[in-house]
């Protein structure tokens, strides 16, 4: 691995640009590393890896390259995030983890996929109970409830629904998604925590009207302050994650967990204070510099660890 001697950092993206760019422009004026994006025509079983770490931000919506993160990282590159644990990680797993750690969560339902990606017949689906009970799911979430993707990392088709009738039109443009159904917890009080490292961490107010991070809650307790930045680094290193965001709700004296993991938050300008913004990017950059310093081998799931 490196290039000339000198550590090779590589990024996989999709439209994202200003975090990406402000990353390496980090990377690169250190002199101590030097980062680029990755590019990829297909992947030979003989190919080597040339990165030392690699910033994996695109592979939860492009299986090839969740395919090539894993090879490399069997190949001896550390990727950000483990590509391992990221591609088993999932809201409705993370609830269940949740749970059992006595954390609160929102009522939350998986969901039967609408459509299958694969050749099936009648007899495929023995084991489904149809039709569903709609009202009696609706009943047990409550309303209005979130109907989202079950994945985890980014944004993707999230919708309000109110009643059974936008619960059915969701569910039948969910095409081969997995969704979940997830109780609405009402607040006006939502925030994100950004974990870097697994201890460096970035409380944020969010306001979903403005689509917009706020300033720092200057009004926002010490204790509820702890208690979500504790869990999130808590969350990190129980999954082992580099990079991750957990979302909360305050409701009176409680404090809902309603994502637990992120592993590919949106970083930009258009949603973050500048302060906000550079503090990611900083701590992101560092965070990689360190890494491809330590030589950190990836810590292989245990069937492949003797390889």
């Amino acid at each position: 691995m490196s290039r000339d001697g000198v550590k090779l950092i590589g990024l996989i993206i999709g439209r994202e640009r200003e975090m990406p760019d402000e990353v390496m422009r980090l990377i690169n004026e250190s002199g101590s590393a030097q980062a680029e994006l990755v590019k990829l025509g297909g992947t030979f079983l003989e190919d080597t890896v040339d990165y030392d770490v690699i910033i994996d931000r695109m592979s939860h919506e492009i299986p090839y390259y969740r395919t090539y993160v894993k090879f490399a990282a069997v190949n001896g590159c550390y990727v950000i995030n483990d590509p391992f644990v990221w591609a088993n990680d999932t809201k409705f797993l993370a609830a269940a983890v949740l749970r059992k750690l006595g954390v609160k969560t929102p009522r939350t339902m998986v969901l039967p996929n609408k459509d299958i990606a694969a050749d099936t017949v009648p007899d495929s689906f023995r084991n489904l109970k149809y039709p569903m009970d709609w009202q009696a799911i609706i009943d047990y979430i409550g309303s209005p409830a979130i109907f989202k993707d079950v994945r985890s990392g980014g944004r993707r088709f999230a919708h309000r629904v109110n009643n059974v009738e936008e619960l059915i039109q969701r569910y039948d443009e969910s095409g081969t998604r997995t969704m979940i159904l997830q109780q609405v917890i009402a607040s006006d009080h939502h925030y994100h925590c950004l974990v870097i490292g697994g201890e460096r961490t970035l409380l944020m107010p969010y306001s979903f009207e403005e689509a917009h991070y706020l300033q720092a809650d200057r009004h926002l307790s010490e204790a509820f302050t702890q208690r979500m930045t504790e869990m999130s680094c808590m969350l990190s290193r129980v999954y082992g994650y580099d990079i991750n965001m957990s979302e909360f709700v305050l409701d009176g004296d409680d404090v809902y967990l309603i994502n637990a993991t992120n592993p590919s938050p949106l970083i930009g300008r258009d949603m973050m204070t500048p302060e906000q913004f550079n503090w990611a990017c900083a701590e992101i950059a560092d965070l990689v510099l360190r890494r491809a310093e330590e030589a950190r081998p990836m810590e292989l799931p245990v069937h492949l660890s003797g390889l």
